[in-house]
């Protein structure tokens, strides 16, 4: 299918520019060689791309892993590739950075670095890294927000030893304090810059402004929690995560699943099963209204965001809220990108989106990047395009362009098996039907107009939106108080431990 669709954009292409292109050249000759006509009674020119029939989408029907569950819960997908004579492997592993302890913010962070560079009890990481290197293959595990991982690829051949290693470093990790102190030291260096980029702080506020600061989804890592973290941490927490029923494992490219599903079983079904970190349900508040502003005397532009709660993709509501948000912020095309960058000239960017999470509330956000001069007048253009969001329905034109773009490009989001794989992956983990991304296009065909106002009326509150502004303030005129009240940030970056305040 994905071969099918890069033939039939080829084609389009090629037609569209010959059907432009051809007669515009004939088009050229002619003129200079006839008489030129009177100017009322030139014709309107021909637009013959717009006879260009186009085809419907066809049926989205990826093709599906092969699932299987092991008896200790450890969940596996196989999906086979044989164009190149590659595997690759990952293991998806339950608890994140918004599980861990509030004063030890950075754990998890450090832990998928240390992880790797330390090695195992049987080879250290710099011997595994020469190791590695000579096969051309790589293994690296990572720290995120709800999972951490495990990750390897190789060539077919040398599978079975990259494997071995993965596994390893999976079941016999030795944290080492060295490996330790160097990811505390490239996360301290991070820390001493995060007030170098005035974009850079305006998210950070941003996101701050939505969850809380105190929010497992808002809080950074600060030179006490980091030097809070030890070694033991790191070995309680590989120890109370690294269970098999509280792991996804996946596997993609040139092998035979039945020879490949054995491997895996002799190498996890002795396993016991373990504790699963649970998925806390945390509790969300819409920000307060108002602004909020961090001065930046080295910049001569504002950063501009205004934000609020999004939405989860298991609201029945997803669909019609993907379609909202391409009109309003899907490329240059959208209202928000046309009225306020191309008509009103006030921002260098704008972008938005009605972020949707799979397992908590994403961020609606709009921002910019302006002159200082203009920040007020480019903050009050973009609310407006959020006000008629709820004010003025999309025309026929807006609704099925935004409709064709979705479709259009969500096909790309999954156009290898290994993109179809890792969906798959992530709809297990966080517990949705498999067939749900299959759902995806008949539901964005079935949105109507009806269907926007209904959800823009229903989720875009302008009294539940705040603003976060950062730039020159002595540049900045008209005040940004004529857009409400206005609180200063503190983006002070707190010592070390036992140092004087910056």
């Amino acid at each position: 299918m994905n071969h099918l669709m890069n033939r039939y954009q080829l084609a389009f292409s090629t037609a569209l520019i010959a059907a432009i292109v051809t007669p515009s050249i004939a088009a050229a000759q002619a003129t200079s060689a006839a008489p030129a006509k009177p100017a009322a009674t030139a014709s309107a020119p021909a637009q013959p791309w717009k006879k260009i029939p186009i085809p419907p989408l066809h049926a989205f029907k990826p093709e599906q892993p092969k699932r299987v569950e092991l008896a200790n819960g450890m969940v596996i997908f196989l999906q086979e590739d044989h164009e190149l004579p590659f595997i690759n492997g990952s293991i998806l592993i339950r608890g994140g950075s918004r599980d861990e302890p509030a004063d030890k913010v950075g754990l998890v962070s450090m832990y998928g670095q240390t992880w790797r560079t330390s090695g195992t009890s049987a080879i250290s990481g710099d011997k595994l890294d020469d190791q590695l290197e000579l096969k051309a293959a790589r293994i690296e595990t990572s720290g995120g927000q709800a999972s951490t991982s495990l990750r390897w690829s190789s060539f077919k051949s040398d599978f079975d030893s990259v494997f071995a290693s993965a596994v390893d470093l999976l079941l016999h990790p030795a944290f080492k304090a060295d490996k330790l102190a160097l990811a505390k030291r490239q996360l301290d260096a991070g820390i001493a810059r995060q007030n170098d980029d005035a974009s850079g702080i305006a998210i950070r506020e941003a996101i701050k402004l939505v969850y809380g600061p105190t929010s497992p989804y808002a809080r950074r890592p600060q030179y006490a929690t980091i030097a809070a973290v030890t070694l033991d941490d790191f070995k309680a927490w590989h120890d109370r995560t690294v269970v098999p029923n509280g792991m996804i494992l996946s596997v993609s490219g040139d092998f035979n699943s039945s020879e490949m599903e054995r491997k895996l079983r002799a190498a996890f079904d002795p396993l016991p099963r373990g504790q699963v970190i649970g998925a806390e349900k945390f509790t969300f508040a819409d920000p307060t209204p108002g602004v909020r502003f961090a001065n930046k005397d080295d910049v001569n532009q504002s950063n501009v965001l205004i934000v609020g709660l999004g939405t989860e993709r298991s609201n029945p509501d997803y669909y019609a809220l993907s379609v909202m948000n391409q009109i309003f912020s899907g490329g240059f095309g959208s209202r928000v990108v046309q009225n306020v960058r191309t008509k009103l000239g006030l921002a260098y960017s704008v972008d938005g989106s009605f972020g949707a999470s799979y397992d908590h509330p994403g961020i609606f956000y709009v921002i910019a990047g302006t002159k200082s001069s203009s920040t007020v007048a480019a903050t009050k253009a973009m609310l407006d395009e959020v006000n008629r969001l709820k004010t003025v329905p999309p025309t026929a034109a807006e609704l099925a362009k935004a409709k064709d773009q979705l479709l259009n490009s969500f096909i790309f989001n999954y156009d290898s098996p290994e993109k179809t794989l890792g969906e798959q992956v992530t709809l297990a983990f966080y517990g949705y039907p498999s067939d749900f991304l299959e759902k995806y296009k008949s539901a964005i065909e079935q949105v109507t107009a009806a269907d926007i106002s209904r959800v823009a009326n229903k989720y875009v509150d302008p009294s539940k939106l705040g603003i976060v502004v950062v730039g020159n303030q002595p540049e900045i005129k008209p005040p940004l108080s004529e857009l409400g009240k206005v609180t200063d940030l503190d983006i002070a970056i707190p010592p070390p431990p036992g140092k004087p305040g910056q």
